[in-house]
C-alpha cells in the first residue's frame, strides 16, 4: 500500500494527479493516521498543482464535459 508521501512523490515527478491516485489520498486522508511528513507532502502537492506543475485529471474530465 502506497503512502500519501509516495503518492504526492510519484505525482510531482510525473506532473499528473490521475483520478486513482487523488482518490487514494483522499481515501488516505479520511482512514489512516498520518504525520507531519504526509501532511507536509500533501501540502507540496496542493501547492505544485495551484502553481500549475502537476496537472489533475479530474479537472481535465471536467473540461472536456463542459
Amino acid at each position: 500500500m502506497m503512502s500519501i508521501r509516495q503518492i504526492v512523490k510519484q505525482t510531482i515527478l510525473t506532473g499528473y494527479l490521475t483520478i486513482e491516485a487523488e482518490n487514494r489520498l483522499r481515501q488516505l486522508l479520511q482512514t489512516t493516521k498520518y504525520g507531519w511528513e504526509d501532511i507536509s507532502a500533501f501540502m507540496n502537492l496542493q501547492q505544485a498543482a495551484m502553481a500549475g506543475l502537476v496537472k489533475q485529471q479530474s479537472r481535465e474530465l471536467l473540461v472536456v464535459k463542459t
